[in-house]
């Protein structure tokens, strides 16, 4: 289907998907100076760097995705990176913070097709098991972004201005594009494009809402992904400044991703066995219980537990997280048959706006202690817990082998 060799194509499919997580993780360490320099009104504002990237990415994964089946994968991807490199430069050369915020909204915006398209990419090539090869590889470089891009942007920090951070996202746009234009034919038949049409996206929204399945393990989803948001916008100042860990914030937040990509690949190897319930629901109590356990120290340490005690919890957290993220979208999407494709693009909406929405406002209460976070989490983790019963319970809970 490709003329690239398998380890190429699946190194160009990485590179695209990585592209979201890179734009995210790589500005970390900097949100804090942008907006100082660019005069934020408020020093929560600058959450807003991390919010509204996800909030054009909300609105790109469910128009870029139904676009590539009508029109093919590449000319969709072309379009998405265009805009995401306009976002970017428009970042990089911005004088005032909202001409960097709408910058970012473009970013994100385009950056959704990349992400969403390349996916789609894989699934026109292979299928079943071979599909599931070639994902958990792609996975698996995806996972080393957390990891290692605070660390590139701290880096750059220390010899550059942060517009070079922005540059930077240019050149990986281009990289990709020419990448993508010289290597990879196009993946989707002309004879298997689908005509576009927004009442199918409709049609597809009325059976995520009328499915009691996807309906509450998409809200769960969404409550999970508000708790990761929230954490990218207020990450910094918990780490930099309430810690007082300056520089060494990009070591913490690397260190802590481990535990997210110790979760996949243990739930990787456990979910044939246990199945995908078992090991969600297990994870969710976990959740709930070590943010249980975070209330009880914020309250004997007046919001301010030690450092030690806040990076075992979060360990434990991310870990539970790694568990849960996957597991609820698959499990949503299972009663969706032929659907599933618009199925998941209406599903990844609804979440992604209930994070943009719930994260942002759990962020703004964000008052130099780890209070508001940590009920905030403990409220989204009883969330889950109540859309995951609703989910299970009734006609369509039975019927689902729940």
């Amino acid at each position: 289907m490709q003329n690239t060799r398998p380890a190429e194509f699946i190194a160009l499919i990485a590179f695209l998907t990585a592209l979201m997580a890179m734009s995210i993780d790589t500005m970390l360490p900097a949100v804090g100076l942008i907006a100082n320099q660019l005069g934020a009104a408020n020093p929560n504002d600058r959450q807003f760097i991390v919010l509204f990237f996800f909030l054009g990415m909300t609105f790109g994964q469910i128009i870029f995705g139904p676009l590539s089946d009508s029109f093919g994968r590449k000319p969709i991807i072309y379009i998405g990176l265009v805009l995401y490199a306009l976002g970017a430069l428009t970042c990089m050369i911005s004088t005032n913070y909202t001409m960097l915020i709408l910058g970012r909204m473009l970013q994100g915006f385009g950056g959704a097709s990349p992400r969403v398209v390349s996916t789609a990419m894989v699934r026109d090539g292979a299928k079943g098991a071979d599909m599931a090869r070639i994902m958990s590889f792609v996975m698996s470089v995806f996972m080393l972004v957390p990891i290692l891009a605070p660390s590139i942007g701290q880096l750059v920090l220390y010899v550059a201005s942060w517009r070079y951070i922005f540059a930077g996202f240019v050149v990986a746009s281009i990289i990709a594009a020419l990448w993508l234009g010289l290597r990879q034919t196009e993946t989707l038949a002309p004879e298997n494009r689908k005509n576009f049409s927004p009442s199918e996206l409709w049609a597809s929204a009325g059976l995520v809402v009328r499915n009691r399945i996807c309906l509450g393990y998409t809200l769960a989803s969404g409550f999970i992904f508000a708790a990761f948001t929230s954490y990218l916008g207020t990450s910094q100042q918990i780490f930099a400044e309430q810690y007082q860990q300056g520089d060494k914030f990009a070591l913490w937040f690397g260190g802590l991703a481990i535990a997210i990509a110790i979760a996949m690949i243990v739930n990787g190897n456990l979910v044939q066995k246990l199945g995908m319930r078992k090991i969600s629901k297990a994870a969710l109590r976990g959740f709930i219980t070590v943010w249980a356990l975070m209330l009880i120290a914020c309250v004997i340490y007046a919001g301010h537990p030690p450092l030690a005690i806040v990076g075992l919890l979060l360990l434990g957290s991310f870990f539970c997280s790694g568990l849960i993220f996957g597991n609820f979208n698959a499990i949503a999407l299972e009663p969706m048959g032929q659907n599933a494709g618009m199925a998941a693009a209406i599903s990844g909406f609804l979440s992604s706006l209930m994070a943009v929405v719930l994260g942002g406002i759990t962020g703004r209460l964000y008052d130099g202690t780890l209070y508001p976070i940590t009920i905030s989490f403990l409220i989204f983790g009883i969330m889950m817990w109540l859309s995951t019963y609703w989910a299970e319970i009734g006609p369509t809970g039975e019927k689902s082998g729940a």
